[in-house]
């Protein structure tokens, strides 16, 4: 049974400071990370979001900048996918994507209420 995860990622202050090449350079690198989570076996990305417009800034903690969802196989699969930030280097190096941003794993199962708890379903409208 597959892990449901969520992807918790904070954009840091390195980011903000970064001149305009070297943004450039950690997007490219942060779309590597996102493509390199999709591509780890057995995982299914369900979806992500964003929440640069509504959250300005670095977030350190909570709210997080943005959060992909995924069904993931096991544990050493979800610890593949934070390792991702250790390992993807930013343009021509030498830092790593962690250098800008940080991820946290929240780890669980889908949640799911038994078909004999929901309410019967709603008879269709009569014309």
């Amino acid at each position: 049974m597959a892990i449901r995860t969520l992807f918790c990622i904070g954009i840091n202050q390195n980011f903000f400071d970064a001149t305009p090449e070297e943004a450039k350079d950690v997007w490219l690198a942060f779309g590597s990370m996102m493509n390199g989570i999709a591509a780890l076996p057995g995982v299914t990305v369900l979806g992500n979001m964003d929440d640069d417009q509504s959250m300005v800034g670095p977030s350190t903690q909570w709210p997080w900048t943005c959060y992909v969802l995924a069904d993931v196989p096991d544990q050493a699969t979800v610890h593949a996918a934070c390792n991702l930030f250790r390992t993807l280097v930013v343009g021509n190096g030498p830092y790593k994507l962690w250098k800008y941003a940080k991820v946290e794993a929240r780890m669980g199962r889908e949640l799911v209420v038994p078909a004999h708890l929901l309410p019967p379903a709603a008879a269709p409208a009569q014309a």
